[in-house]
């Protein structure tokens, strides 16, 4: 019996299993006869060469898939090829050898330095794409140039990253720094020492306040335009989350006010102020309509707004702040939900609200 292999996957395998049968005239009977002969009849050969019966070598060739043929006085049993690189070939040592692949090609996935050879150039064909590449010296002046704004974005950046850095940390056991709030001490002082002053501009203020509830409704009741209402919608409720979920303390120094709205300041959220963000989103939709001269009235009452609310101390400047771009924001929102239900409407799938999908 000659068994010749290699270790690697993909090698050509060629087994060839020979068995010698001699009969001698006493056992000539049994070619016709039960299979397989007697050891008596094997002409001296150890048992454990007798030729397999049929049944064990359909159960050889199922579970190995092996390919059963007979030649002359022998049988061949040959691997059937299980891959593209799978070939049959002869019983030559060179042969298999040249047929082989090497085992470092094996390990790394067939093809290891071709791919890594691929992978490279990959990097380096994207790196030579890349757009800065193709960068001259007047491109690079011309950012400053023509984009000053962005640049200027960007080296505030780079000094609040070191603000951040070496900035001493306020400790838990002492109040919140506010540059608002020291920018407006003076105030502070004065309606602090004349309540009915402070009472008088929380009054105002009130009144304001009501201005903007007044307008943004208007929008919709009177002129069939609920952008400004649904602006104010998004905004209140996202001002509700957020004010729960951060509960910031009461500031120092804080002057209420019975005529201030919420009426006797008894409990509100600080963050962030919806006295801003309303006043912002009723603005918009003013300089939307061209009603510039109110638009600029509500902005100028806003400003007002927001000195007079540092000065009570009603919020900290990161309200007053983010209530700015919370109106922007929820603004923009709104008109995005807009749009959408009027393609809604125009595809067939409104239902007869006319009124709630007009711009």
């Amino acid at each position: 019996m000659r068994f010749i292999s290699s270790y690697t996957p993909s090698v050509s395998v060629d087994i060839s299993i020979s068995f010698l049968y001699i009969y001698s005239p006493t056992a000539s009977s049994h070619k016709n006869n039960a299979f397989p002969p007697t050891p008596s009849a094997m002409n001296g050969l150890s048992p454990h060469l007798r030729y397999p019966s049929q049944t064990q070598t359909k159960t050889l060739n199922k579970r190995n898939a092996f390919s059963h043929s007979s030649n002359g006085g022998g049988a061949t049993l040959r691997a059937k090829p299980t891959g593209a690189d799978f070939s049959c070939s002869s019983d030559d040592k060179d042969t298999i050898k040249k047929d082989s692949k090497p085992m470092s090609k094996v390990v790394d996935g067939g093809d290891g330095g071709d791919r890594f050879a691929k992978k490279n150039h990959d990097w380096k064909s994207l790196i030579d794409k890349a757009y800065f590449m193709r960068w001259r010296t007047e491109d690079v002046s011309g950012v400053f140039r023509h984009h000053p704004i962005p640049c200027v974005f960007a080296a505030c950046v780079l000094f609040f990253m070191g603000v951040e850095y070496t900035l001493r940390m306020i400790p838990y056991s002492s109040p919140p720094f506010d540059l608002g709030f020291v920018a407006t001490v003076s105030l502070n002082r004065i309606l602090a020492s004349r309540p009915f002053l402070n009472n008088f501009l929380a009054g105002l203020n009130t009144v304001f306040v009501g201005m903007q509830t007044a307008y943004i409704l208007g929008t919709w009741l009177l002129e069939g335009r609920p952008r400004a209402t649904i602006s104010a919608l998004f905004m209140f409720t996202c001002r509700g989350i957020l004010g729960y979920v951060t509960q910031l303390p009461v500031p120092q120094d804080f002057l209420g006010s019975g005529v201030d709205f919420p009426v006797g300041n008894v409990s509100f959220f600080l963050f962030y102020s919806g006295h801003v963000a309303a006043s912002v989103i009723a603005s918009i939709d003013m300089k939307r309509m061209q009603r510039w001269e109110l638009a600029w009235t509500f902005d100028l009452l806003n400003l007002l707004q927001v000195v007079r609310l540092l000065s009570t101390r009603g919020h900290y400047t990161i309200d007053l702040v983010v209530g700015v771009g919370a109106g922007i924001l929820f603004d923009s929102m709104a008109g995005k939900y807009l749009e959408g239900k009027k393609k809604e409407a125009a595809g067939g799938t409104n239902k007869g609200y006319g009124a709630l999908y007009s711009l």
